[in-house]
């Protein structure tokens, strides 16, 4: 019986390529001289340090272009609140998603039962593997979640006949 299965991974090295980027970046940029700008990684999540909020929304944009360079959708960042920190300076832990979580397969679930398409979706840890008849209505149902507004990027993978 075809299948597919539905996943949302972020590749880390590819994080860690970007945040590299960003770190040469605030270096050379005139408009960071002198300040303690800086971004670091911790397993899943990034650590933002800023001198003021304006430097923080600049390091944001930093964020998104250097991603967005490597190939990693922006997507994936869950911004937390920022905080002060010592010496008036403002620090953000950014979360990076993986996998899908229960509400948002409960959401992709509907979306294709609702569609009428012939398949079955099922959840299995934290991606979702779709069975279907016949290898078009599988195909139809990767353009529909394409087309499905969702908060992360999805990859489809292990699609067989």
């Amino acid at each position: 019986m075809p299948s597919f299965d539905i996943v949302s991974k972020t590749e880390m090295a590819e994080v860690d390529n970007a945040l590299a980027g960003i770190t040469r970046e605030v270096g050379t940029r005139y408009d960071f001289k002198g300040s303690k700008c800086s971004v670091e990684r911790a397993g899943e999540t990034i650590t933002i340090l800023a001198d003021d909020d304006m430097k923080l929304k600049q390091m944001h944009e930093l964020m998104a272009v250097y991603f967005t360079r490597r190939q990693v959708d922006p997507k994936v960042l869950d911004y937390k609140t920022p905080e002060k920190a010592s010496g008036n300076t403002v620090r953000q832990q950014v979360g990076v998603k993986q996998g899908i979580d229960k509400d948002l397969a409960k959401k992709l679930v509907k979306e294709i039962k609702d569609s009428k398409i012939k398949v079955q979706a099922s959840i299995q840890g934290d991606e979702l593997r779709v069975t279907g008849k016949k290898r078009d209505d599988l195909q139809e149902c990767i353009a529909l979640l394409k087309k499905a507004d969702v908060d992360r990027p999805l990859q489809y993978i292990n699609f067989r006949d």
